[in-house]
């Protein structure tokens, strides 16, 4: 007998191929979307406590009451919006659980969901998995931006869901008040609901602010806004998240995800809602701190070859190497990056479903010590 794969297309993803090539060489690692320095020493230190303190059993399957309870006054507190931490906000093991969960819960077999492109890889598997068919729009470059018509002209009967992603990844781009205003007027006689993945909301710069849905009143009421801890607080290895969606919603998704994962890990929510009650200071800080290594990054890769535009939000930075070997697409000057040239990046391409032809694009993770960022810039620069 023989096993017909349900998901054909998909092998080991691209950030753990050049994760595990970076490590093989002995590269230094810009690729995989992770901090090399050390998470804040209270929240370990809080960790550490209910950990020795025998809060190590099921926590509820919404998630720890005053962890949920933090989360709604961080909504109230940046988007002006009071929602209830019982009906209103769920804990889970991790973003891309809750994206695939909000998925099955919201979509049928030959329902069709719009992802814009570039975007983050599990997406389309969760949409195969619930019987859904992935429609791709585009975004307009250099910018990538939304085009809107591109998008209007995507939508059809079937369309159940679409994925909006801001902060962007792999491109740093963000969505605006008005650009979420477009997006409810197309969207307001149709029956499609919105995943909103809003894991980058406190890594914007240049003075700019992050457009929630969480702030827009109409498009909220048929969203679910997925954040992560892990990219907040630098602990991305404890896969906890969490998801905001009005009463409806959050009952649809949990009904999934109490027989997906049933519960996010106990001790990690204690300590996150000790640190986010202590610590209110650490949101307010991030954006200064990763825009300073933004720029020291970008400072020091301005004697190189590539070209590029500062992004304005996540920890990526997208690169075009056009100048130095154009005669290679984005995966084979990623993986030449990183054997030959010491630093791992990731292509761009995989991102699409079609990249654009010619497309010479690499990202890299800025998310790292200072004398990581200037060993790897000092490599590329001889480039």
């Amino acid at each position: 007998m023989q096993l017909i794969s349900k998901l054909p297309n998909v092998g080991t993803t691209i950030f753990t191929r050049m994760s595990q090539l970076a490590a093989e060489v002995g590269a230094l690692n810009l690729s995989q979307g992770f901090p090399d320095f050390p998470s804040p020493p209270a929240l370990l230190e809080a960790a550490a406590r209910h950990l020795h303190a025998g809060n190590n059993q099921y926590a509820p399957m919404t998630g720890l009451p005053r962890l949920r309870e933090q989360v709604a006054l961080k909504v109230a507190a940046l988007y002006g919006r009071d929602v209830n931490a019982d009906s209103e906000v769920t804990i889970v093991p991790g973003a891309t659980e809750a994206i695939f969960c909000a998925v099955q819960a919201l979509l049928r077999p030959g329902d069709e969901a719009i992802v814009l492109d570039p975007c983050y890889d599990s997406y389309e598997p969760a949409v195969e998995l619930a019987g859904g068919r992935c429609v791709h729009v585009p975004l307009e470059l250099p910018d990538f931006r939304v085009d809107w018509q591109r998008l209007a002209d995507a939508i059809t009967p079937r369309t159940r869901l679409i994925f909006i992603n801001s902060p962007h990844n792999p491109s740093g781009a963000l969505l605006s008040h008005a650009d979420l205003d477009q997006l409810a007027a197309l969207i307001r006689e149709r029956e499609i609901w919105l995943i909103s993945d809003e894991v980058y909301e406190h890594l914007v710069f240049d003075g700019m602010q992050h457009a929630s849905v969480l702030a827009h009143e109409e498009l909220y009421q048929r969203a679910l806004v997925v954040s992560s801890f892990g990219k907040t607080y630098h602990v991305t290895g404890w896969k906890t998240g969490y998801v905001v969606a009005p009463p409806a919603l959050s009952a649809e998704l949990r009904k999934v995800h109490q027989f997906v994962t049933f519960v996010a890990v106990t001790p990690l929510q204690h300590a996150l809602a000790d640190f986010m009650a202590e610590h209110p200071e650490h949101i307010a800080e991030l954006p200064a701190f990763y825009q300073a290594k933004r720029d020291l990054f970008c400072d020091q890769l301005a004697a190189s070859r590539f070209t590029f535009s500062r992004t304005p939000g996540t920890y990526f930075q997208l690169a075009d190497y056009s100048q130095i070997r154009p005669d290679l697409d984005d995966v084979a000057m990623a993986e030449w990056l990183t054997r030959e040239q010491g630093v791992a990046a990731i292509p761009v391409s995989v991102f699409y479903q079609q990249a654009p032809e010619g497309m010479r694009l690499v990202r890299f993770c800025f998310a790292k010590r200072e004398e990581t960022l200037r060993a790897a810039a000092l490599k590329l620069a001889t480039l």
